[in-house]
């Protein structure tokens, strides 16, 4: 039984990245945990008086919350009547948002965070809304980002891109191991460099570990060569038709060139393809 955790503020974003997500999971069991944060920051900028007043916080906010998140229960089980080996639970919280992920992270034994991303329509490049960031940078779960306009499909290609210079342990990869247990999708690794060299000893060392840990399924492994990394990126998704990015968070410099630009907060890319993003889970 998996522990997903599926954090919400009641927009269509969020909305989708949930649908996303019970069709991602649809073979495998799971408890989903719907959380909604009140967020200290905004309940403090709003100059309130009565924000320590534990029945005006509970009236103003949690109330209200819980209400949606009954609306949302009722909106899952009518447009996904056939979720038979899926449990929910509601999640209300006042909190800054990282910190209450985090402890619920910790507190339900989470897999994995489901959650959605903020952009706009038409727009290559989309704002990733702060707290997927902040969730993606500081908060030590294998996190899906699923972006506005992702639909689920049939998982036939996974892109991982890499520099092959950390070695990463079975525990970290074993999210997209299982991804690709379930959904029988082919690995295609993809390495991007300046120029064309040679790997080093200790790059090819991680390359075998990766090619040997993933050996049961398709893999392919491709060396790219391009001086600005985002554009070899882009490319290759489209020209391949992934449906997935993974990528490991602790290789952060790589990480931040593929997917954002300039700052964190900005990811450059589809607004169809979701990306997993791996850490070493904190439990």
């Amino acid at each position: 039984m998996k522990n997903i955790l599926l954090p919400t503020d009641f927009s269509e974003n969020s909305w989708n990245a949930i649908a996303y997500a019970l069709k991602f999971f649809e073979k495998t069991s799971c408890t989903f945990y719907l959380l909604h944060v009140s967020v200290l920051s905004y309940i403090a900028a709003s100059d309130s008086p009565y924000i320590t007043d534990k029945d005006f916080v509970e009236n103003t906010f949690t109330k209200p919350a819980k209400k949606q998140l009954k609306s949302l229960l009722k909106r899952i089980a009518t447009e996904f009547p056939e979720s038979k080996n899926h449990h929910f639970f509601t999640l209300t919280d006042c909190n800054f948002f990282v910190e209450s992920v985090r402890s619920h992270v910790l507190e339900k034994k989470i897999d994995m965070i489901v959650m959605g991303t903020k952009g706009a329509s038409g727009l290559k490049k989309v704002i990733v809304g702060s707290n997927a960031a902040d969730v993606i940078k500081k908060v030590k779960c294998p996190t899906l980002v699923v972006p506005e306009d992702a639909q689920f499909v049939d998982l036939d290609e996974i892109a991982f891109p890499i520099d092959y210079l950390l070695t990463y342990g079975v525990r970290l990869l074993k999210p997209l191991h299982n991804i690709l247990d379930v959904h029988k999708s082919s690995l295609q690794v993809v390495h991007i460099t300046n120029k064309a060299a040679e790997l080093s000893i200790e790059q090819q060392d991680n390359k075998d570990l990766l090619n040997e840990y993933f050996s049961k399924f398709r893999i392919k492994f491709y060396n790219l060569s391009n001086k600005n990394v985002e554009d070899a990126i882009e490319c290759f998704v489209q020209s391949r038709n992934v449906k997935m990015m993974a990528m490991v968070a602790k290789n952060i410099n790589y990480f931040q060139r593929i997917l954002f630009h300039n700052k964190i907060e900005e990811i450059t890319y589809h607004t169809r393809i979701p990306f997993l993003v791996m850490h070493d889970k904190m439990h």
